[in-house]
C-alpha cells in the first residue's frame, strides 16, 4: 500500500468519524431542542394558569367591591328613606286634630303630675294656651305652671320647680323609642 493509500484510508477514516460526531451531535442537538420545546411548553401551561389564577382572583375582587360600593349605596339609600318616613311620621303626629292633641296633652299632664307634684310645663308654641286651658281646668294639676315654649313637635316636658327632676313627655321622645324598639320591623316592611 501506498502512501497515498494510507492517507486515502486515514482520510476517509477522519470523514466517517466527522460525520459520526457530526450525527451524534445532531442527535444531541435535536434531543435538547425537543426538551427545551417541552419545558417551554410547561412553562407556557404553567403561566397561562397562573394568569387564568390572577385574572379570576381579580375579577372577584373587582365583583366583591362593586356589590360592597352597590350594597353601600342601597343602605344609604334605604337610611334616607328611613329617615324621610321618620321625619313624616313626626310632622303627622304634631298635625294631629286639635282635639286630639288636647286629650294627649291632658293625658300626659296628669301622668307627669304622678311622678312631679309642681313644676313648670314646656311645649311648643302652638300648644301654650290649650296646656293653660288644661292646667286651669285640671285641680289635679294646679301646681304647675306654662313655661316658655320650646322646639317640639308635640307632647310636654315637665321640669319641677326645684329643677331637679325633668321628665320628657314629647311626641319625639315616644316615637325615638318606638322607633329604636321598631326599626328592624319597618326596614323589613319597607325593604323586604
Amino acid at each position: 500500500m501506498g502512501l497515498e493509500a494510507v492517507v486515502n484510508e486515514i482520510r476517509e477514516k477522519g470523514r466517517k468519524e466527522v460525520e459520526a460526531v457530526r450525527a451524534e451531535t445532531r442527535a444531541e442537538v435535536e434531543e435538547i431542542l425537543r426538551d427545551a420545546q417541552v419545558r417551554a411548553a410547561e412553562i407556557k401551561l404553567s403561566a397561562e394558569e397562573e394568569a387564568g389564577r390572577v385574572a379570576a382572583r381579580t375579577t372577584n375582587q373587582e365583583v366583591s367591591a362593586a356589590n360592597l360600593v352597590v350594597k353601600r349605596q342601597v343602605l344609604n339609600a334605604q337610611k334616607t328613606l328611613l329617615d324621610q318616613v321618620y321625619s313624616a311620621s313626626l310632622a303627622a303626629v304634631g298635625d294631629l286634630p286639635a282635639e286630639f292633641q288636647e286629650k294627649a296633652l291632658t293625658d300626659l299632664l296628669k301622668r307627669a303630675a304622678k311622678e312631679i307634684k309642681k313644676g313648670v310645663v314646656h311645649v311648643n308654641e302652638r300648644d301654650v294656651p290649650v296646656v293653660e286651658a288644661i292646667i286651669s281646668r285640671q285641680k289635679t294639676l294646679s301646681g304647675y305652671t306654662v313655661g316658655a315654649p320650646v322646639e317640639i313637635p308635640g307632647g310636654v316636658i315637665v321640669e319641677s320647680t326645684d329643677g331637679e327632676l325633668q321628665i320628657d313627655y314629647s311626641y319625639g321622645t315616644f316615637l325615638d323609642e318606638v322607633w329604636e324598639s321598631g326599626l328592624k320591623d319597618a326596614s323589613d316592611i319597607l325593604f323586604a
